[in-house]
Formats: structure tokens, C-alpha cells, sequence
């Protein structure tokens, strides 16, 4: 298959790449390098500079040669985390909401199916910080087009992934990397509000292989939660890293506890998730 990956150069968008071509698929990539890295780039898939809020590149005639054969579009290519989101809504909703419409319509004009990269921090409520709000737009977008233009769409909403690849420096990295960080630099870990909030962490190659098997199944319209179904409070996480810890001010706009309930996924894509934070956790210490 040729397959387009927005956000390939990215955090999941990375490992999906490389799942991709390991199974022997052509990939392309669409991504402005803006958080993502060049020196993640599979070398045999073929990155395409493009910031999919500006709609000039959709206009080019080159498009029509990019976009030539390819069978199905990942749209991973997003303005991430929630803390940053409340200093850029504007920014946040031009990437994630009008360069999510872009995508639609390059798909709807192409035929193309598409996964969307959902967030799990819908379920803490839509309008409780920038980023989540942007998601969700997200995925109207995606039920509009499928109801009007009867564009193939499906959506998968992540619950904190975690693993290679994930950003280790800056305002985008996740608690995982922060602890790992501190940890080995002997310094405390730092923990939000009382560390009690919980999350469903999750292994990005538990997530690749669910979108793997989104479009072997080739039944399109629904919403898959790929969580691994179990949570651990950031207190309990920490006590996995081990050493000292002090708490500081929460995050605003947070959601409190994620767990997801992913008996869709299970039944319909036949996916169990299998790999364990606290066995990754010890073999990155």
C-alpha cells in the first residue's frame, strides 16, 4: 500500500512510520518539523515539508502527484499537551482544527480513507483547555464529512502513550520522561497537585498495531478508545522510579483520572494491548 502519515516525523507518528515500512509498505510523510525531528525520519519514507494549516500546499498541482495511489491517510500531525495550549489557542486550533479540515478535504477529494489520532482527554470535557477543544473539533470534522460526503473515516482516541520516540526535552515532554530524567540525574521527582490523578499509560507500539489493524479490517466509521485499561496515579508511578519527590502546583485544565474501556478495539480489531509500564519502567533505569 502507499500510505500517508501526517505528523510522521513526530512522537507516535514515528513508530507508525517505521511499523509501516517494516511491513513493507510505501509511506509518505507530511510534516513541518515544527515538534517533530528530521532525525526521526525513516529513510525509506519520503518526507514532504508541509504545515498542514497553510492551505497553499493544498492548492499546488504537485498535490495531485503526492497524492497519486495512496490508499489511506494517517492524520497524526498535531499541536500536542495540554499545558501549552492554554499560551497558543489560536495556534493550536489553526494546526489542529483547520489543518485537520485540510486533510478531510485532500481525502475527500482523493478518495482517501482516514484514521484520525483522537485524544482520550475528550472524556475530561471538551472545553476545559484549548487542546482537547481542538481535538474534539477534530473529530467532528471527521463525522461531518463522513455523513455528508461520505468520506471513510475512523477515529482512535490515545490514553498517555508513552515509549521510543516520545519528546525527552521542552514544554511537550509527559510525565514519563520527566521522572526518567530527574531520575538519572539524581534529582527529585516533581509531582503535580497531590499525585493522586490517575492515568491509563500506554505503549506506542500497542497503539501502532491497533491503527495497523484500523485499516486491515477496512470496516471504517468507528471510534476505537486504545487505552491498555488500567491506571496508576502519578504517586504510585513515581514510587516505580523510586528515589526522593516533592510536589508542585497542578496543571490547569487537566483531567483528573483516565481508564479506558476499550471492549470495541478488543472485539472488533481483535487488539490486546500487552506491554506493562512498570517492566518498561525497570528496563529504563
Amino acid at each position: 500500500m502507499r500510505i500517508l502519515v501526517t505528523g510522521g516525523a513526530g512522537f507516535v507518528g514515528t513508530n507508525l512510520v517505521n511499523r509501516l515500512v517494516d511491513d513493507k509498505h510505501e509511506v509518505i510523510i507530511f510534516d513541518n518539523l515544527s515538534t517533530g525531528s528530521q532525525y526521526n525520519i525513516n529513510k525509506e519514507a519520503k518526507l514532504f515539508l508541509i504545515d498542514i494549516s497553510h492551505n497553499e500546499y493544498f492548492k499546488d498541482k504537485k498535490m495531485d502527484d503526492i497524492m497519486n495511489g495512496v490508499d489511506v491517510i494517517f492524520h497524526m500531525a498535531a499541536l500536542p499537551r495540554i499545558g501549552p495550549s492554554f499560551k497558543n489557542p489560536k495556534e493550536v486550533c489553526d494546526i489542529n482544527v483547520g489543518g485537520t479540515q485540510n486533510i478531510l478535504d485532500l481525502a475527500r477529494k482523493y478518495e482517501t480513507p482516514v484514521v484520525y489520532a483522537g485524544s482520550s482527554s475528550f472524556w475530561g470535557g471538551v472545553y476545559k483547555n484549548p487542546y482537547t477543544f481542538s481535538k474534539w473539533q477534530g473529530e467532528e470534522l471527521c463525522k461531518m464529512y463522513e455523513i455528508i460526503y461520505g468520506l471513510n473515516v475512523t477515529i482512535c482516541r490515545f490514553y498517555n502513550v508513552y515509549g521510543d520516540f516520545m519528546p525527552t526535552e521542552g514544554e511537550y515532554r509527559t510525565v514519563l520522561p520527566i521522572f526518567l530524567e530527574q531520575y538519572k540525574s539524581g534529582e527529585p521527582l516533581t509531582i503535580t497537585s497531590d499525585g493522586e490523578q490517575r492515568r491509563d499509560f500506554t505503549h506506542v507500539d500497542d497503539i501502532v498495531d491497533a491503527m495497523v489493524k484500523v485499516v486491515q479490517l477496512n470496516k471504517w466509521g468507528s471510534v476505537y478508545e486504545l487505552g491498555r485499561g488500567e491506571n496508576h496515579s502519578i504517586n504510585e508511578v513515581a514510587e516505580m522510579f523510586g528515589g526522593e519527590k516533592v510536589y508542585i502546583d497542578e496543571i490547569p485544565g487537566e483531567t483528573r483520572n483516565t481508564l479506558c474501556k476499550s471492549e470495541l478495539a478488543r472485539k472488533k480489531l481483535k487488539w490486546n494491548p500487552t506491554i506493562n509500564l512498570k517492566e518498561w519502567i525497570g528496563e529504563q533505569l
